[in-house]
C-alpha cells in the first residue's frame, strides 16, 4: 500500500464527531391582559363603572380621568392626590377582583407643569402597584427636545418606582407610532416606552395602523384599544366596528414573552347613540372582551 492509500484507509477509520443541531427556542407568547378603562363609563359614577367591568367579565381595570357623580365631574385621582389615595383605589379594585394595570396622567409632556404632575404620577402608581402611567401629546404638535429632557428626567424615578412610562399618539408631531418611538429609542430607558392606540393613527393623520406599528413594536409595551371608521361616518368605535384589523396590529407583538395591557378605550357601536344607561355599556365592554380574546387566542394558536 501505497502512503496516500494508506493515510486516505486512516481517515475513513476515524470516528467523525457527532453534530447536534438545536433549534432556536420558540419565542414565547405574549400575555395579552385585557382590560377595560373606566373612560366608557365616565357618564356614570366610578363605583358604577367598576361594577360593570367586573360583571362584563374584565379581570384587569384602567384608569380613566373623570365620573358624573352628583352631576359633577369627579377625577379618578387627582393629579395632587398623595400616594396613599392611589394605594387606597387600588385595593379597591383588587377587593372586587379587578387588577390595575394604567393610568392615565392626565397632563401632557410639554405643559408647563409636566414634569412635576408626571413626577407625581409615577409616585401614584408606584404606590398603587399600577405598572404603567400613560400620557400623549397635543394634538397640535410637541417640542421634541422638551419631550426628551423630561422622558429622560422621569426614567430613573419611573425604574425607582417599578412603573412604566408610555406615551401614545395623539396627533400633531407623536401622532404615529414612529415617532414615538423615536422619541423613546433617543430617550434609551427601559422604563419609557411606547403605548400604541390605533384608533388615533387613523383618525388624527388618515393613516393605516398596520404598516405603521412594524415601525415600533420593539418599543411597545401596551396598547389603546380603539377602533376607527372614516366610512360612512368619521368616528372611533369600539374593536371590531371599524376599518382596522385586529389581527394585523396584534401579529407584530403576539410573540414577546411580555405582559403586554389592552387596554379597551372605546367599546361603543359606530353610528348610534352612546348609552344612556350602564347596562347598555356593560353590553358593549363585554362584546369587546370577546372579541379580543377571539383575536388573540388566534393569533396565538399553536401552529400544527
Amino acid at each position: 500500500m501505497n502512503r496516500r492509500a494508506f493515510l486516505a484507509s486512516a481517515a475513513s477509520s476515524v470516528a467523525l464527531p457527532s453534530v447536534r443541531l438545536t433549534a432556536a427556542p420558540s419565542p414565547a407568547p405574549t400575555d395579552f391582559q385585557i382590560a377595560c378603562m373606566t373612560l366608557p363609563y365616565s357618564r356614570f359614577p366610578l363605583d358604577r363603572a367598576l361594577a360593570g367591568i367586573k360583571a362584563s367579565g374584565f379581570r384587569y381595570v384602567a384608569w380613566g380621568t373623570t365620573h358624573k357623580d352628583a352631576g359633577k365631574d369627579v377625577p379618578v385621582l387627582a393629579p395632587d392626590a398623595p400616594p396613599e389615595r392611589a394605594k387606597e383605589l387600588a385595593v379597591r379594585c383588587r377587593d372586587m377582583g379587578l387588577e390595575p394595570l394604567m393610568m392615565f396622567s392626565t397632563v401632557y409632556p410639554e405643559h408647563k407643569d409636566g414634569l412635576t404632575i408626571l413626577k407625581q404620577r409615577l409616585l401614584q402608581a408606584g404606590a398603587a402597584r399600577v405598572p404603567q402611567v400613560l400620557t400623549f401629546g397635543h394634538t397640535k404638535g410637541g417640542n421634541r427636545k422638551l419631550w426628551v429632557e423630561r422622558l429622560t428626567a422621569l426614567g430613573p424615578i419611573a425604574r425607582d418606582n417599578n412603573v412604566l412610562l408610555v406615551v401614545k399618539q395623539h396627533g400633531g408631531e407623536t401622532g404615529t407610532g414612529e415617532a414615538c418611538a423615536a422619541i423613546t429609542r433617543e430617550v434609551n430607558h427601559p422604563n419609557v416606552k411606547v403605548n400604541y392606540d390605533a384608533g388615533n393613527v387613523l383618525d388624527y393623520l388618515d393613516k393605516d395602523p398596520i404598516p405603521d406599528i412594524k415601525h415600533c413594536a420593539a418599543e411597545v409595551r401596551s396598547f389603546c384599544i380603539k377602533d376607527h371608521r372614516n366610512w360612512p361616518k368619521d368616528e372611533d368605535c369600539g374593536p371590531g366596528f371599524g376599518e382596522i384589523d385586529h389581527y394585523k396590529l396584534l401579529h407584530p407583538v403576539a410573540f414577546t414573552g411580555q405582559p403586554m395591557p389592552l387596554c379597551c378605550e372605546n367599546i361603543f357601536a359606530p353610528l348610534v347613540p352612546r348609552p344612556a344607561k350602564p347596562e347598555a355599556v356593560d353590553v358593549l365592554a363585554k362584546r369587546a372582551r370577546e372579541f379580543l380574546e377571539v383575536v388573540v387566542a388566534g393569533l396565538q394558536k399553536v401552529k400544527e
